[in-house]
């Protein structure tokens, strides 16, 4: 049963960071001259920081859906999670890629609203997934309030 449960932790590890390795792919690939060129707000973060946020974030967001996981084998709320990345993860394609600011906006209230509800599920299951999701959705409502500002500004 250990090493299935730490099977588990792996694969979950290996789709999360999957899809920040496309988003993180896209980025690179299409965010300049673009991003260089567009209007950002005075709050703006510099480039360095959102790799180890993000890889914090994932590693955090990993464990909070593993724990549920080794204790229930729910699997719709472990498909409800894997959604919620799906769109996590087309950020990054809808911002970078294709330069939607507006539509990368409403993918991101889809993923807010993803994070509010997996959050509200852990929390009846296990609090301290529920904990783990806190800087989760900290950072995307941030986002959301840069990504607005971006929006407002272009």
């Amino acid at each position: 049963m250990t090493k299935n449960k730490y099977l588990s932790l792996f694969l979950i590890l290996l789709i999360t960071f999957l899809a920040s390795a496309i988003g993180s792919f896209i980025t690179t690939s299409f965010k300049e001259p673009w991003y260089s060129q567009i209007i950002l707000p005075s709050f703006n973060p510099p480039s360095w920081v959102f790799a180890p946020v993000w890889t914090t974030l994932y590693i955090m967001m990993s464990a909070a859906i593993w724990k549920i996981w080794i204790n229930s084998f729910d699997t719709k709320l472990l498909k409800l999670y894997f959604i919620h990345l799906f769109f996590n993860g087309t950020w990054s394609i809808v911002f970078f890629g294709f330069h939607q600011i507006g539509l990368a906006l409403i993918n991101l209230v889809i993923i807010i609203i993803f994070i509010i509800t997996l959050m509200k599920k852990y929390l009846t299951r296990d609090r301290f997934s529920f904990y783990l999701m806190i800087p989760y959705f900290l950072w995307s409502s941030y986002a959301l309030i840069l990504n607005s500002s971006i929006f407002l500004l272009n």
